[in-house]
């Protein structure tokens, strides 16, 4: 983490959070056993020495990427969970996200099995429709489509068209209840050529009136903070986009571009 604050500094950041990702009953797969969990305890205490020891050079914000659940038989155990923990604990910004449904992440072959990329987009998008009326715990929804990275299918696009009716519910939704969505630079990283969601969804957000977006580069390592910002913030422009959003205290606060 000292990493991350200096590799932020030296970029010339004047603000840092760290969004560490727990995913509650992160399934085992046979292949690799994760655990996308940590002690939080240990996370606010570290985060608390770097702020102390950086003071005067950056600001360092605390926050969570909380993976949530669709699946019947855990989403209630997910949602106590995570409801729990963010009652608990003094998080500035917390990120929804779907990394994993049908009690399997997409990045391996099994999730694919029976599957083409339309069917598993469709149930993809599906599960942050209902993830969006389901949860409260989130202020924003992360790289809505983050899964077109692991599709079995040489051509990494989709036409977000195709599954309008689905997407138009959840941002529905995510607006209806102050909920943002997340402007995700690692798909320029990742080769993709464009940000997650994709242009054609930021763009409906904001035809549907929805203002709370954030920006974040989902950096790994220190050399990926802030990743092709500029990118970003040129092509909330050109979508007619004035501000975006970060949060203090679980509160946004508006920034102009």
């Amino acid at each position: 983490m000292e990493d991350m604050v200096k590799g932020a500094i030296d970029k010339g950041l004047n603000m840092i959070c760290f969004t560490d990702h727990y995913d509650f009953l992160y399934p085992s797969l046979g292949v690799e056993t994760w655990s996308f969990t940590f002690c939080v305890e240990d996370y606010f205490k570290m985060i608390s020495d770097l702020k102390e020891q950086y003071r005067g050079q950056i600001e360092i914000l605390t926050g969570v990427e909380l993976g949530l659940r669709n699946e019947p038989a855990i989403r209630e155990k997910t949602r106590a969970f995570y409801k729990k923990m963010v009652n608990e604990f003094p998080f500035d910004f917390v990120i929804g996200s779907t990394h994993v449904l049908e009690n399997t992440d997409p990045y391996y072959d099994a999730y694919w099995i029976g599957k083409t990329k339309e069917t598993g987009l469709r149930d993809y998008f599906t599960s942050i429709k209902e993830n969006a009326s389901f949860y409260s715990c989130f202020d924003v929804y992360g790289h809505l489509d983050y899964m077109i990275r692991y599709v079995r299918d040489t051509e990494k696009d989709y036409n977000a068209s195709d599954y309008q009716d689905i997407l138009d519910e959840a941002l529905k939704k995510l607006i209806v209840s102050g909920k943002g969505i997340e402007l995700n630079t690692s798909g320029f990283k990742y080769g993709l050529n464009r940000p997650h969601p994709k242009m054609e969804i930021l763009k409906r957000y904001k035809e549907l009136g929805g203002t709370i977006l954030s920006i974040g580069s989902d950096a790994h390592k220190p050399e990926h903070l802030a990743y092709d910002f500029k990118k970003a913030k040129n092509l909330l422009n050109e979508l007619g986009f004035s501000y975006y959003t970060i949060f203090k205290e679980r509160k946004p606060v508006q920034i102009k571009l």
